[in-house]
């Protein structure tokens, strides 16, 4: 569908990327990673067309079609929600438009046998038949459905866009692109204003998406799920790994491992040759074969090892002053603008704990954060506890920089007394040594200025960190270093997040907001999503108990069974635990076939790779990669079997 052949990209005197090389197929779910700044928002433009590159070509087939949902885009406010929905399908009203044109003068004319009526009712016939073919009739049903799975309420469609936040017009611009069903998808960051059932709902469109699909996304748990190739750009290069995220975390390091095998057993044979050069360099016995290892140098092909992207941000939050027990206590909080967002809100954060606020868009999690901020005004009590000092970023906070300041000045405008000498020291750690500091806000990529945004957060110590929205345009190597941070903090956060890969291990209690309320979970946040749908089925399986409690009544045979029916019944019942016995011996004895035939694949998979030649096959890498994985879990479902097994031979 698209295909890349020689890709390089120059800003300055380094490239972004160099050489890149690949084809983007029909299905392929591809996941574009790397480090801010890497290049991935660019790749993007490029595929699309928007940006050129300084060298090499991109193809695209004629009959392809591409949607691109950017990072950040300008959006026009003239129309309701439902209207501008109903953009995606301009083509097919223009279809239906001039369909009902053929239908009238099909219904005026008279000229029945002429060459150019048939013609006309062909060309009807033809048009209709694709109309319907698209589904055109029952467009507007599809609007309703992905509008409801990207979180609009009915009784939104038909309220100005001009209304919605920023967030919720990206969510109306995604559901354009999604109606349009093009045959590419490109999506830059399209989780960063959707809320986890959003989330969930886009992960299983995408799964079933009829084209490809090219994503950036730091959404680990999203793009792992959607995810069946991964391509990453890392120190100017653009490396393809035919499978998901999380097996290319691990491929990658296992190849590096590998090509340093390979490295290394290489330098040695040629320090080798160049040692035996050295020593019979002026033998004229031994000539020949001096001139022979010469040649054997000169064709060997140096084995190059992957480079490693070793910067990283290094964060710590300055120690903070003790508070008082209690820093956050609500009592009967209510908030109403023109409707309810919440009342009756009654929650206590003890000092020391990290929480997360969840629930869709719109449900308030902001709105009490601003409360607490003493942003808004509010009905009921809320009390701030005893010496409490609060650090607040904002989901916007990376939008509120000056764009023409450097990020050196960025962060001298604010810094106070002796940080201000340790400034250089400070945007280091944050991966703005050297050049960078002198870079312009308005050039810096989303997840830069994210970054520059939480160092200003750092410059005074606080002992109550309230984060909206932190991880948006922040890369995983950076999210991650930001998590433990918070778990090392000695005081209390407040997380407000849809990520649940970073507040998974990191939050105690998660409180859920939705319909006016705020509910309380104690546990992390898959307990919460586990407890969830635990609910839904408990009150299913009450239903279905109560259903057979009232059709299901035993009969007085089965109450008082007879003593030819009881031996009937356990000679049944001990043919049954052979049969059970000998199904269990037979599934260990193919387990153990199975491990011993990967273990011997393994062996040889080891000996080819030892070979410098084969050492950057990554053919025979991925092959290792997979049976070791496969061999892993068939230990583990061996160890059960035998363990069944041992359970059956006890009870004969």
């Amino acid at each position: 569908m698209i295909s890349v052949e020689g890709l390089k990209v120059e800003f300055g005197v380094k490239p972004l990327f160099s050489d890149a090389t690949f084809v983007i197929n029909d299905k392929d779910r591809i996941a574009l990673v790397g480090k801010n700044g890497a290049g991935k928002s660019t790749m993007l433009k490029i595929l699309c067309g928007m940006e050129c590159p300084t060298a090499g070509t991109v193809s695209v087939a004629s009959d392809s079609t591409i949607g691109y949902l950017p990072q950040v885009m300008i959006l026009q406010d003239d129309t309701t929600v439902r209207q501008e929905a109903q953009k995606a399908f301009s083509d097919i009203q223009k279809m239906a438009d001039r369909i009902k044109r053929m239908e009238q003068q099909l219904s005026e004319r008279t000229d029945y046998e002429s060459a150019d009526y048939m013609a006309l009712v062909e060309k009807f016939t033809t048009e209709h038949e694709r109309y319907q073919m698209l589904g055109a009739e029952g467009y507007e049903a599809e609007i309703e459905r992905t509008l409801v799975g990207l979180g609009f309420e009915r009784s939104d469609f038909e309220r100005p866009t001009s209304e919605f936040s920023g967030g919720w017009r990206m969510r109306i611009e995604l559901a354009k692109i999604l109606l349009r069903r093009p045959d590419v998808l490109l999506l830059d960051e399209p989780t960063n204003h959707l809320d986890i059932e959003s989330i969930q709902w886009l992960e299983q469109l995408l799964a079933m998406w009829s084209g490809a699909v090219v994503l950036v996304s730091h959404d680990r748990a999203f793009i792992n799920n959607v995810s069946n190739r991964t391509l990453e750009i890392s120190c100017g290069r653009v490396v393809d790994y035919r499978v998901k995220y999380d097996e290319y975390v691990v491929l990658r390091k296992e190849r590096r491992e590998q090509q340093l095998r390979a490295y290394e057993n290489q330098q040695k044979e040629m320090a080798d040759i160049r040692d035996f050069v050295e020593r019979f360099r002026y033998k004229p016995t031994k000539a020949v074969q001096v001139q022979q290892r010469l040649r054997q140098l000169e064709k060997m092909e140096i084995i190059e090892v992957d480079e490693v992207d070793n910067s990283a941000m290094h964060l710590k939050f300055p120690p903070c002053l003790r508070s008082g027990d209690y820093p956050v206590i609500c009592d009967d909080v209510k908030k109403t603008y023109a409707h309810t967002v919440f009342d009756h809100v009654n929650l206590t954060i003890k000092r020391g704990e990290k929480v997360a606020f969840v629930g869709k868009n719109g449900e308030g999690k902001s709105t009490l954060v601003k409360c607490i901020m003493n942003e808004i005004p509010f009905e009921g009590s809320l009390k701030i506890g005893h010496n409490v000092q609060i650090g607040y970023f904002a989901q916007n906070q990376a939008q509120l920089l000056d764009e023409n300041l450097t990020v050196f000045q960025t962060i001298d405008n604010v810094a106070k007394g002796d940080i201000r000498l340790r400034i250089n020291d400070i945007l280091g750690a944050f991966m703005f040594g050297g050049e960078a500091s002198e870079k312009k806000v308005k050039v810096l990529s989303g997840g830069e200025r994210s970054r520059l945004a939480m160092i200003r957060l750092l410059l005074e110590p606080v002992n109550l960190l309230i984060l909206d929205e932190p991880t948006n345009h922040l890369d995983m190597p950076s999210k991650d270093v930001l998590k433990e941070a918070i778990k090392a903090f000695d005081g209390t956060a407040i997380i407000v997040s849809h990520d649940r890969e970073f507040l998974d291990g990191l939050v105690t209690k998660v409180f859920e907001f939705g319909g006016g309320k705020v509910r309380e979970h104690i546990g992390g946040i898959y307990d919460f999503l586990q407890s969830k749908k635990i609910a839904e089925l408990t009150q299913l399986e009450k239903n279905n108990n109560a259903q057979v409690a009232k059709t299901d009544i035993p009969s007085p045979a089965v109450n008082n069974p007879s003593p030819s029916l009881s031996l009937k019944v356990d000679y049944a019942e001990r043919k049954e635990q052979q049969k059970r016995l000998k199904r269990a011996e037979k599934a260990v004895e193919e387990s153990e076939k199975k491990i011993s035939k990967m273990e011997q694949r393994l062996k040889e998979l080891d000996n080819l790779l030892c070979d410098p030649k084969n050492a950057s096959d990554m053919t025979l890498v991925t092959e290792y990669t997979d049976i070791k994985r496969q061999l892993d879990e068939e230990v583990e479902r061996w160890e059960k079997l035998s363990e069944e097994l041992e359970t059956l031979n006890i009870k004969d």
